[in-house]
């Protein structure tokens, strides 16, 4: 686990990071699994869903304020060992200032400042932001089937919030996946 929440900064200064960011049940992971395989290149899963569903399986509970720094450690864990691994992109299906939006929605405005503070740096090249026309897919860790339009508006008033780059992604998961690497390959273009 990582002392420090804190990202490598001694990664690669051409390694361009794209963060898949945006509401649950959106296709994030099936698009990062897509991706990292177009390019041949790594993907970083969500932490937070592994031990979630860790937590549920052994004690019949969900994600608690102290739960928190351990996923944001996990997260950023699991990120900064594939940011070593690879030289030119690097998919993350999630990152930490997710974890900033959700807390600060479940836990009314509460998020600890260790997290705000790395999740505000911005070390990533552009954020995909999923759109909310997939199906929903129901799962024990997923619960707000009724409130995907609000959680759009919060995320992407996050990222205007912040001045972060992004793009939103809108379609079935052929149109996702296609806009994605047009972006993409813009950016690996202008590196």
């Amino acid at each position: 686990m990582e002392e420090k929440l804190e990202q490598t900064r001694n990664q690669p200064s051409e390694l361009i990071k794209v963060v898949l960011y945006g509401p649950e049940s959106t296709g994030k992971t099936t698009l990062a699994k897509q991706l990292a395989e177009h390019y041949n290149t790594l993907w970083v899963p969500e932490f937070m869903r592994e031990f979630l569903q860790k937590k549920w399986d052994s004690k019949k509970k969900l994600v608690e304020r102290e739960d928190l720094i351990p996923i944001a450690k996990g997260q950023l864990r699991l990120e900064n060992e594939r940011s070593e691994r690879v030289n030119d992109l690097l998919i993350c299906d999630t990152n930490l200032l997710e974890l900033k939006v959700y807390s600060e929605y479940y836990y009314d405005g509460y998020c600890p400042d260790e997290i705000k503070e790395e999740a505000t740096k911005n070390n990533y090249n552009i954020y995909l932001l999923t759109y909310i026309d997939t199906p929903w897919e129901a799962d024990i860790l997923r619960d707000r089937p009724n409130n995907r339009e609000e959680m759009f508006r919060i995320f992407e008033a996050e990222l205007k919030k912040q001045g972060f780059p992004y793009e939103i992604l809108k379609g079935n998961e052929k149109e996702r996946f296609k806009n994605a690497v047009k972006i993409i390959d813009t950016l690996l273009k202008k590196n």
